[in-house]
């Protein structure tokens, strides 16, 4: 008899259809699969054949042909464990309708006792079920709530093989599918456990975040060590606006292909906030491997990548980040397939003024000849720098401000003037066909620069003197034209006055003291 059961498999962040065909014949016993399977696939015979034992299930008799279409795809990973199981139960035994089989989409990964592990990419694979048309799903249990995020089709959750062929056999209803609370989740994502009332002082600096916040600049903190910047920088996803829904799932699908899914809820309500260490390579920050995985830049999408202590990370690993930086998404090419990731994040960086980290402390001297100063400054590039928009001081705490009782601005605080100025740049790119993909001012494409930033005369001016004194690239010249945009929308304001463009000017101070490498 011959057998078809539906199953799935993940292309980047896309799934893949992937249709078992499972045919048994009377003969000597022999099992074979076909359709270009991995070595985890190849395997699952072992693990269906136990199984299938373990759980007190009839086992196939004769020859097994399984087909893995299509046929010319490389199939990887064991999603595939459960509804070969079933599909042999099927083809075999008679013992599940086919038109059950047709309905369902099915994933799992085997143990020898017949349980089931979870397994990667359930949500995009969803996702592409209800696309497909499918009325349900059949996973793990453990996936069960990732899975039941998506609208619009059944999720059945079940711990083993067994509860897994009562459900397709039991014709009367085929149990309760999972549910799910969406806006639970996403109202109890709104409480963080920090905040920015926690950081004495250091107000130049929160100002400057809450640009970046407002446009999803990228900002770099240069300062002595023990000046805040760590704490700053993990604080600023509490005054980011929250995650959409369409945001979550997107965030939540790489997540899911990556393996990372341990919340337990099924779905990433806030900003992710990425800070790999500074020995971390190529592949783990832009993602790599034969079978390619996202890397940090992807699972940062729609949050925060912080790099600290900027130049301990070696300068070719730095270097990758360029063209996410401008894309928004990376491709990662290998001889078997070529995947494209989303990556589109607001880097955050720190670093230190010069090895010691004394330079221009002024309560400490700096101990770093000139030339130890400028070979550790030059290990961040000045095409890099040059995509950071905004370039901050961060200065040593007074113990004034150490000591003082009166309670900083709450995050909730900034966030909401946060809201209000990126709801003012969703006004102003809502209608313009050229700005589709554009979510903020840090998005901006040049010809969208010269349309909506626009100065009058005392700001042309203003800018040129900038521009001839410090030496800026026509990229750099861009990014202050952002940030004014950013500060402008911050005062609710439709122009840009030469207030605003001073103040995004002054956060060059990279450029100001010639310290770009």
């Amino acid at each position: 008899m011959l057998s078809r059961v539906w199953s799935s498999a993940v292309h980047g962040v896309d799934a893949l259809p992937i249709e078992i065909e499972a045919h048994v014949e009377p003969g000597l016993p022999e099992w074979m699969v076909v359709g270009l399977p991995s070595g985890a696939v190849r395997e699952s015979k072992d693990r269906v054949w136990a199984a299938l034992k373990n759980s007190g299930l009839p086992k196939p008799k004769g020859q097994i042909t399984v087909n893995l279409a299509p046929a010319d795809v490389r199939k990887e990973g064991s999603a595939f464990d459960l509804p070969l199981a079933l599909g042999l139960l099927a083809a075999s035994h008679g013992l599940i309708e086919q038109d059950v089989l047709d309905e369902l989409m099915i994933l799992g990964e085997l143990s020898l006792d017949g349980s089931l592990r979870p397994v990667r990419g359930v949500l995009p694979m969803v996702v592409g079920a209800r696309n497909e048309g499918k009325r349900g799903v059949v996973v793990p249990a453990v996936n069960a709530s990732e899975a039941a995020v998506v609208d619009g089709i059944d999720t059945y959750g079940v711990e083993n093989l067994m509860d897994a062929f009562t459900l397709v056999t039991d014709l009367s209803g085929r149990g309760t599918p999972h549910q799910h609370n969406l806006k639970e989740l996403f109202d109890e994502a709104r409480s963080y456990p920090v905040d920015f009332a926690d950081v004495r002082g250091q107000q130049h600096v929160k100002r400057a975040l809450e640009v970046a916040a407002a446009g999803g600049h990228n900002a770099l903190m240069i300062g002595p060590p023990g000046s805040g910047k760590t704490m700053l920088a993990r604080r600023i996803s509490t005054i980011l606006p929250p995650l959409t829904t369409d945001e979550a799932l997107e965030t939540t699908k790489i997540h899911s292909v990556g393996g990372r899914l341990t919340n337990g809820k099924g779905l990433i309500a806030t900003r992710p906030f990425r800070a790999p260490h500074h020995t971390i390579s190529n592949a783990g920050l832009c993602g790599g491997g034969s079978n390619p995985m996202p890397g940090e830049i992807s699972l940062a999408h729609n949050g925060v990548l912080f790099l600290d202590e900027l130049p301990e990370f070696d300068r070719a690993v730095l270097e990758v980040l360029r063209q996410p930086l401008e894309e928004g998404d990376v491709t990662i090419a290998r001889a078997s397939m070529t995947v494209n990731y989303p990556a589109r994040f607001m880097l955050v960086a720190s670093m230190n003024p010069c090895p010691c980290g004394h330079l221009n402390d002024p309560g400490r001297a700096c101990i770093c000849a000139p030339g130890q100063v400028q070979r550790y400054l030059a290990k961040v590039s000045g095409p890099l720098l040059d995509r950071i928009d905004l370039h901050v001081e961060v200065a040593p705490v007074p113990f004034d401000d150490l000591n003082k009782r009166a309670p900083a601005e709450a995050s909730l605080s900034v966030r909401q003037r946060v809201v209000a100025a990126r709801e003012m740049q969703a006004a102003r790119f809502k209608d313009d066909p050229k700005a589709k993909s554009v979510h903020a001012n840090a998005q901006m494409s040049s010809p969208l620069v010269r349309k909506y930033c626009e100065l009058d005369e005392a700001g042309q001016l203003l800018i040129k003197t900038a521009l001839v004194r410090l030496g800026l690239s026509a990229r750099a010249y861009d990014r202050i034209l952002k940030v004014a945009r950013t500060i402008a929308d911050l005062a609710a304001s439709d122009k840009i006055s030469p207030e605003h463009l001073a103040e995004a000017i002054q956060y060059r101070s990279l450029d100001r003291s010639g310290w770009a490498g």
